[in-house]
């Protein structure tokens, strides 16, 4: 298939291009030159700003387009028109983050979304809060009034990997690899979802390649995942000596503690949705291990440029675990 890319080179993007690649397809990648400009040298490259021209792609046709960057919903609305009538089907990378709440887990893709504001439709940035999730339910919508039943919405929910800018799964891997005692917020058994890219990558091919249409929860892994299990993975996976403390919700608010993969249960709920249509339309999933293992490789191969964004400093982390062990004496 001949593929047209926009975006392609950062995270999810960039190992969505390999994936493409690696199935033998035709790829042209279109975007602004500036992030990782030397990958996929195989791959035609045209340069260019979704925000303000996509005069380069007139004139071409490919089978499919596949959509990674879209955040803003003119720039959405204005390359699925563009593209209309220059490709067979479009694909579009969204988020669990289009639910208007988790408070019931295992949502459906039918659940409630959030509700856009006033200005979000011609908004030139994400808003802060929920903005990120009300503007990618406009994006969807846009997509699904031009393409229709030649729409693929993935909808996936943290995604975990190697070049993740981010970090939020590659803290954690980093931090239980140092070892030692380590905060865990929460309840041990609480559920906890993710997605390795490459997973993510490999199905949204598939998916194009079969010109299966539809709104899908992207998400993993198979089977129920507790936060102690994610943890003492990243501990046997990365040969770590690390103990787990877990201290209370009310505690990490007190601190204002925030980490990756927890946020208040009784007022956020679990971040939990049903991935069974996307696992009937073969979504796999490779082993968390091979994951963690992989991360903690790619920090290692360049840690001044992979560490992962500090979210709790070694002193204040020491700090809180002391004053946990007071409270409880």
């Amino acid at each position: 298939m001949n593929l047209l890319i926009l975006g392609g080179t950062r995270f999810v993007g960039r190992h969505l291009t390999a994936a493409a690649l690696a199935a033998g397809h035709r790829v042209t990648l279109f975007n602004r030159g500036r992030t990782n400009p030397g990958l996929f040298p195989e791959a035609e490259h045209l340069h260019g700003d979704r925000r303000r021209d996509l005069s380069r792609l007139a004139g071409r046709r490919w089978d499919a387009v596949l959509d990674v960057n879209g955040y803003l919903p003119r720039e959405v609305r204005q390359a699925a028109e563009r593209l209309a009538g220059a490709a067979g089907f479009y694909a579009f990378l969204s988020t669990i983050s289009v639910y208007r709440d988790f408070l019931t887990p295992d949502l459906p893709e039918e659940a409630p979304l959030a509700a856009p504001r006033p200005g979000d439709e011609e908004a030139e940035e994400v808003p802060p809060g929920d903005g990120y999730g009300r503007l990618k339910v406009l994006c969807e919508r846009a997509v699904r009034e031009v393409w229709g039943r030649r729409a693929l919405i993935a909808r996936p929910c943290i995604v975990a990997g190697p070049h993740d800018p981010s970090s939020r799964f590659a803290w954690w891997v980093a931090r239980v690899a140092r070892g030692g005692e380590v905060l865990a917020p929460g309840r041990p058994e609480r559920p906890v979802e993710l997605i390795d890219a490459r997973d993510l990558a490999a199905w949204v091919v598939d998916m194009v390649e079969q010109r299966e249409g539809g709104i899908y929860n992207a998400a993993g892994p198979e089977r129920l995942l507790t936060f102690r299990e994610m943890l003492e993975t990243c501990r046997s996976a990365t040969g770590s000596d690390a103990s787990f403390t877990w201290v209370s919700e009310g505690f990490l608010e007190r601190w204002g503690i925030d980490l990756p993969f927890w946020s208040p249960e009784a007022q956020e709920g679990y971040d939990l949705v049903d991935n069974t249509q996307a696992i009937l339309h073969g979504l796999a999933f490779r082993p968390l291990e091979e994951t963690v293992r992989d991360v903690h490789a790619w920090v290692a191969a360049d840690p001044r440029q992979n560490r992962p964004k500090e979210r709790l400093s070694p002193v204040r982390e020491a700090e809180a675990l002391r004053a946990w062990r007071s409270a409880r004496d």
